[in-house]
């Protein structure tokens, strides 16, 4: 019983602190969607709060060049929600590419695909 205590109790912190990341849950435009309206911004909704001056967002053409305006912002009542403005986009793929910083400074990233058809 000694042993297994102490194991148990090990794992369920190493399990613990895997859930500390902030995961992507939602994502307007949604991934891999076809749209027929251009979204004015991308909208991203994450598992667990953002650490604004590090979280970053960006859209890149199909051409590779960055599209959108203004800066990513961090809102939300939770600070889990990550914007960017877009310009108005015209039909072709678009990459969606975010850095997550989570308060407890913990980095996730990733990108996804949306397409603006007319």
């Amino acid at each position: 019983m000694r042993v297994r205590v102490p194991l148990a109790v090990t794992t369920l912190c190493f399990a613990a602190a895997a859930h500390a990341h902030a995961i992507l849950d939602q994502a307007d435009p949604k991934v891999g969607s076809v749209v027929r309206t251009a979204p004015a911004e991308v909208r991203l909704r994450f598992s667990e709060a953002l650490e604004p001056a590090f979280s970053t967002v960006q859209v890149l053409g199909e051409d590779g060049k960055r599209v959108e305006v203004g800066r990513p912002q961090v809102n939300g009542a939770a600070h889990d929600v990550l914007t960017l403005a877009l310009p108005q986009l015209a039909p072709g793929a678009y990459v969606v590419r975010w850095r997550a910083v989570s308060v407890d400074t913990h980095v996730t990233e990733g990108r996804y695909v949306f397409t603006v058809r007319h």
